[in-house]
């Protein structure tokens, strides 16, 4: 650095290498004008609305609109997660964000041996369409915005949500709402996979090209840096695989004839709000530069819509501790204030609790309402990007761009994000940082409160949700009374049409639409896709 600080006595706390971002980013004691003297504010920054959008996408911010407070909410039966967002929507919550669990994620029915133990506990069991009506009952789903963080069996899914809004009396043309369909990030992080990359790859093509005539305001994907980051990526890994993510979608969907400006302006992103305050707002803000410059220069996007990055944050889930957990409160209203002071378009903060079950109705409230004070009553909403011009901030934005488009360049030589992922690329970039990360804590060059410093051992018990096997015990009643009263054949038929689409090249939309309206179940769609294409196995990383 080439700046204002004069030398100083040596303190007790600095030594050269003491003071990094949470993902081992060096900074410096103090940033001044020299910093950021290539920054031209017309090419860089601009005002909020304005190309490249680092300041946001919106020239008004949140003073024409407040973000959307969308709490993440699932567990057991439908009817029990159907209480819980209606409680959420008196709260004042102002969109839904549904959470499935591991067997609905994975494809598997609740009969599963493989589902034994698992149904309705990380979220809730959707089998078929009857369930997808049970968990809307009441939610006239044409006045409300749906997130579904589902995957491997986004389409089949979002196909049942389609069905139930059309038995409402809702135009799919209406509708809006996001899956988030990003089965790359589960190659890289999370490893709910289905498929192998390339026949999943092709349902998401044909999901892009199916909505984009059908229903056009529904966002087709949600292109995830969350569980990246929560398998250890650093702020900067997060960004570049993320964005990168996001570039081999908008090529494949390219390749397989469709236009830009068709589909690319229903891509949004997700992404983590962690703990490294300033390092999250510099996150945000090059994703919007970096976006925008993709889509203009690389992809020649036509559609301003298409040039403006759309992203949902979510606060830290590995950063919660289950030692002093109403540590968590303070960790989850700090990384929120990031999320909004680099301007989310939609938030979930985590509850106090989540790190030792799923969370409460009270935890999920108060959550809640961490988000409606900072929105309310701190004043960060009136201003639009109020940290623009910092010189640490705008130092920190550059050096996270130039970071993430080093990775695109990585990636690009090795022929794309597929070809990287097959050959363990991210995966073992990210296995690294986690185990340096840890590392930092165990020799506590990283202070955990709570874990590895302050330590209280005589913290009383809290409160938790506890979901026994009954859960699974009325799923299992359900599907038995399904099997037994629903048309047989009709079911067969449409699972052999499925299999016989999934040999073509024929969007296979239809063909799931017509196997949910039959109340096939989603073992079934996905076991008809896993005859033709098989189950990925992952390659070790050496």
């Amino acid at each position: 650095m080439k700046s204002v600080a004069e030398p100083v006595p040596k303190l007790l706390r600095e030594r050269a290498d003491s003071f990094t971002t949470i993902s081992g980013r060096r900074i410096e004691r103090v940033y001044g004008a020299a910093d950021i003297a290539d920054l031209d504010y017309s090419r860089d920054l601009a005002d909020p609305g304005a190309f490249p959008y680092t300041r946001g996408i919106h020239p008004t911010g949140y003073r024409g609109k407040l973000w959307t407070m969308r709490q993440f909410a699932g567990f057991g039966t439908p009817e029990e997660t159907n209480e819980r967002y209606k409680t959420l929507l008196r709260a004042g919550g102002t969109g839904l964000s549904v959470a499935f669990d591991l067997p609905t994620l994975m494809g598997r029915d609740p009969d599963h041996e493989l589902s034994l133990g698992e149904v309705g506990k990380c979220g809730v069991n959707v089998t078929s369409l009857a369930d997808m009506e049970t968990l809307f009952d009441g939610i006239a789903l044409g006045d409300i915005t749906t997130s579904m963080t589902i995957n491997s069996p986004a389409a089949m899914i979002f196909a049942m949500y389609l069905v139930v809004a059309e038995k409402q009396g809702a135009d799919w043309k209406k509708l809006s709402g996001t899956i988030q369909n990003d089965i790359l990030k589960e190659f890289i992080a999370q490893k709910e996979y289905i498929f192998p990359p390339r026949p999943s790859m092709r349902i998401i093509t044909d999901i892009f090209a199916f909505c984009s005539k059908q229903a056009p305001k529904w966002n087709t994907i949600s292109v995830s840096g969350y569980h990246i980051r929560e398998a250890g990526a650093t702020a900067l890994q997060e960004l570049a695989f993320t964005l990168r993510d996001g570039l081999e979608y908008v090529q494949w969907g390219v390749d397989a004839g469709l236009d830009v400006d068709d589909f690319v302006p229903r891509i949004s992103f997700f992404f983590n709000a962690h703990s490294d305050f300033f390092e999250e707002i510099a996150k945000y803000r090059a994703a919007r530069k970096i976006w925008a410059h993709a889509m203009r220069d690389r992809f020649h996007a036509r559609s301003e819509r298409s040039w403006k990055l759309r992203f949902h944050s979510q606060t830290a889930g590995v950063s919660l501790t289950a030692q002093q957990p109403y540590n968590n409160v303070v960790r989850t209203a700090l990384q929120a204030l990031s999320a909004v002071l680099g301007g989310t378009n939609s938030l979930h903060t985590n509850s106090l609790d989540e790190a030792l079950a799923l969370p409460t109705a009270d935890a999920a409230t108060l959550a809640l309402r961490t988000q409606q004070i900072i929105a309310h009553e701190s004043g960060v909403a009136n201003v639009v990007d109020p940290l623009g011009g910092s010189y640490f901030v705008e130092k920190l934005t550059r050096e996270v761009e130039d970071g993430a488009l080093a990775y695109f360049e990585a990636i690009d030589k090795m022929g794309g994000m597929v070809e990287a992922i097959e050959r363990g690329f991210p995966q073992k970039e990210i296995a690294e940082s986690a185990y340096r990360f840890q590392q930092a804590v165990e020799r506590k060059e990283k202070i955990i409160v709570g874990v590895n410093d302050f330590v209280q051992h005589d913290a009383p018990p809290i409160e938790i949700l506890y979901i026994d096997e009954s859960a699974a015990e009325k799923q299992l009643a359900k599907l038995d009374r399904l099997q037994k009263t629903r048309n047989a054949d009709q079911v067969a038929r449409s699972l052999d049409a499925l299999r016989a689409a999934a040999r073509s090249t024929e969007n296979l939309m239809p063909r799931i639409l017509d196997a949910v309206r039959a109340y096939a179940t989603v073992g079934e769609m996905c076991d008809a896709l896993r005859e033709v294409w098989g189950e990925y196995e992952e390659v070790p990383i050496i």
